[in-house]
C-alpha cells in the first residue's frame, strides 16, 4: 500500500486530499491507499470569503470547519505542529514521530508575520480572528479616516486588499458615512496588482478613482504609531481604523529544510509541479515560479486548486507505473468583489508572452453569485 504525505490543510492541501481519496478505491474495510494531512490548526478557513467577513456579510463560522471533517477512509488528519522534513527520505516529523511516505505534496502555504507592530494598532484581515475585529470596529466607526495598507510584497490573493477597500466603501456608504470618511490604500506596488499588466491595473485604479478611494502607489511602510503611518519617503499619513496584509514568510520549517531555495520558497518544474526530489511536490502559495518577464507567479487560490487537481491526477498515473500526462498551464478564473453585490470577472492567463497578464470585465451581479457559489460549493464538497 502506498502512503501520500500531504502538508498543510489549506486550499491546495485539502483539494489535492480529496482528489486522492475519491480516485483511491479505499472502502470502509479496505485501503489501498494512506493518505496522511499534516495540519497544526484545527479550523480550516476559506479565506476568499475572509474580505466579507470584515464588512458583516459572513459570520465566522460559515466560512471555517473543523480540519477533522475531511477525513474519509484511508484519509487521516495528523494535527500537529511540523518539526522537520526530509525530502531525500519523503518523511515528516510531527511530535517527535517520523512519518514515512511514498510521494509528498507540500501545500504550507505562507507564514505571517505583523511588521511595526502593526497587529497592535490595526487588523490583519487575513486571518480570521483579525478580520473580525476589524468588523467590530467598522461597527462603530462614525466617521474619519481607513487605511488598507499592503505591508509588504509578495502576498498571497492580491486582489484581496483592492476587494477590502471597495467592500469598505461599500459599507460605508450604506451606513450615510461617505461624506465624513476617507479611504486610502497604501502598497509598494507602482500599480494595483501590477502583475496583471498595464490595462488591468489602470482599469481597477479608475474604479477605485470612482468610488472615491484614494490610492497611493510606491508607498513602503517603514514604521507605524496607534495611528500613524510612516513610508519610505518620509512622509506620514494618519488613521482611525486600519486594515493590513501582513508580511509573507516561507514557512520556517520549510526555510530549514533542503528544500528551501534561494528565496527561502519551494521551486518546482512549472509545469508538473515537482520538486528537485523524485516524488515531491510543492503547490500554492508556498511555491517560488518565476515568469518569462521575471515577475513571480501570483500566489492565487484558483492557482492552488487547479496544481492539487495536476499533481493528484499524475500521482495516480505514477502508482499504475503511467507516465505524467497532465500539466499546470497558470490559467483561472476568479471574482473580485466591488461592493453594490457586484464583482469583477477576471481571468488569468500567465504563461504567455503577452504583458496583459489578466483580462478585467465590468463589474456584475453575476460575478458577485459565482463567487458566492465557489465558496458555498467548497464548503459542501469539502466538509
Amino acid at each position: 500500500m502506498k502512503t501520500i504525505l500531504i502538508l498543510g490543510a489549506g486550499i491546495g492541501g485539502i483539494e489535492i486530499a480529496r482528489e486522492l481519496s475519491i480516485n483511491s478505491g479505499n472502502e470502509d474495510n479496505i485501503h489501498l491507499l494512506k493518505i496522511i494531512v499534516f495540519e497544526k490548526e484545527e479550523q480550516s478557513v476559506f479565506s476568499p470569503s475572509l474580505p466579507w467577513l470584515m464588512v458583516g456579510k459572513r459570520k465566522p463560522d460559515q466560512i471555517y470547519k473543523s480540519t477533522k471533517n475531511i477525513e474519509a477512509s484511508g484519509l487521516e488528519v495528523v494535527k500537529g505542529e511540523i518539526e522537520k522534513v526530509d525530502p531525500e527520505n519523503i518523511s515528516v516529523t510531527v511530535k517527535d514521530k517520523v512519518y514515512k511516505g511514498d510521494y509528498m505534496v507540500v501545500s504550507l502555504g505562507v507564514e505571517q508575520q505583523a511588521k511595526y507592530k502593526l497587529d497592535e494598532y490595526g487588523y490583519n484581515f487575513f486571518q480570521l480572528k483579525g478580520a473580525e475585529g476589524f468588523y467590530a470596529e467598522l461597527e462603530r466607526f462614525t466617521g474619519g479616516k481607513i487605511a488598507v495598507l499592503i505591508s509588504s510584497l509578495p502576498y498571497k490573493s492580491p486582489a484581496a486588499p483592492y476587494e477590502a477597500a471597495m467592500l469598505i466603501q461599500d459599507y460605508i456608504s450604506n451606513k450615510g458615512l461617505s461624506d465624513k470618511t476617507e479611504i486610502s490604500i497604501y502598497t509598494p506596488e507602482k500599480e494595483p496588482m501590477e502583475f496583471a499588466g498595464e490595462e488591468a491595473s489602470s482599469e481597477l485604479k479608475s474604479l477605485l478613482m470612482k468610488k472615491g478611494i484614494k490610492y497611493f502607489s510606491s508607498h513602503q511602510i517603514t514604521a507605524a504609531t496607534k495611528n500613524s503611518l510612516e513610508f519610505d519617503d518620509f512622509e506620514n499619513y494618519s488613521f482611525d481604523l486600519l486594515a493590513f496584509t501582513p508580511e509573507h514568510l516561507s514557512p520556517s520549517v520549510i526555510r530549514k529544510s533542503n528544500l528551501a531555495g534561494k528565496s527561502g520558497w519551494i521551486e518546482v518544474d512549472e509545469l508538473t509541479m515537482e520538486t528537485a526530489y523524485p516524488n515531491v511536490y510543492g503547490i500554492g502559495d508556498i511555491i517560488d515560479l518565476t515568469l518569462e518577464s521575471g515577475t513571480p507567479l501570483p500566489k492565487l487560490g484558483v492557482f492552488a486548486r487547479s496544481q492539487a487537481k495536476i499533481v493528484a491526477h499524475n500521482i495516480g498515473r505514477k502508482m499504475r507505473n503511467k507516465v505524467s500526462d497532465q500539466t499546470f498551464n497558470a490559467e483561472g478564473e476568479y471574482f473580485i468583489e466591488s461592493g453594490e453585490g457586484k464583482a469583477i470577472p477576471a481571468k488569468g492567463h500567465f504563461y504567455t508572452t503577452s504583458n496583459e497578464k489578466v483580462d478585467l470585465k465590468t463589474p456584475d451581479h453575476w460575478g458577485h453569485i459565482k463567487k458566492w457559489w465557489s465558496e458555498k460549493y467548497w464548503i459542501f464538497k469539502n466538509f
